[in-house]
């Protein structure tokens, strides 16, 4: 099995409530093709949304997509990083996302090592970096971080000298637990 985020932008805002409901509805699809979703991250204004998925291939979570009625514009594998020593409840507090693009593969302990290098404008601007999902072709990056809000890790990425394409403030919905509580998926 692979980690698969699909990344997704609406014209009109959607609910937590029914991005829940969406995703209850499409199981039966995502169980024929062995998919499952393990969460997805909503911006607070509702326009914008990442969902992660375990599927045996690519094709397989395209196909469960398609038949449960999602539009998939951006799909692709990636892996999983936590931060060093990251527990559970850092990991329930995450509620900022920062998008990084690529034009050219890029190494993640390169990215990592700049990172470390700013973490004082993190820590000045009370920013906790919670994990990342990095792209298997290495052009894409999605960071999680827990802030006061997207302005705070915004300013502390700008002053730390890291790429980056957007930052926004995010709940998180998971399957089986309530909207307002959920951890980070």
């Amino acid at each position: 099995m692979i980690d698969l985020v699909l990344e997704r932008r609406f014209a009109t805002p959607l609910s937590a409530e029914l991005v829940r409901t969406l995703s209850e509805a499409a199981e039966s699809c995502f169980s024929l093709h062995r998919v499952a979703w393990e969460g997805s991250l909503l911006a607070r204004d509702g326009r914008r949304m990442v969902c992660r998925f375990r599927a045996p291939d690519v094709e397989s979570a395209r196909n469960a997509l398609r038949q449960a009625g999602a539009e998939i514009t951006t799909l692709w594998p990636g892996t999983i990083h936590d931060a060093p020593g990251l527990d559970t409840g850092a990991l329930a507090a995450a509620n900022v996302l920062v998008e990084r693009a690529f034009a050219a593969p890029v190494s993640l302990a390169a990215i990592q090592a700049r990172e470390d290098a700013g973490a004082a404008c993190l820590q000045n601007h009370r920013v906790r970096f919670v994990r990342t999902l990095f792209s298997r072709d290495a052009k894409r990056m999605l960071c999680l971080y827990r802030a006061p809000d997207a302005e705070s890790v915004r300013l502390a990425q700008h002053q730390a000298g890291m790429p980056l394409e957007r930052v926004w403030a995010f709940q998180t919905i998971l399957p089986g637990l309530p909207v307002d509580s959920t951890p980070v998926p």
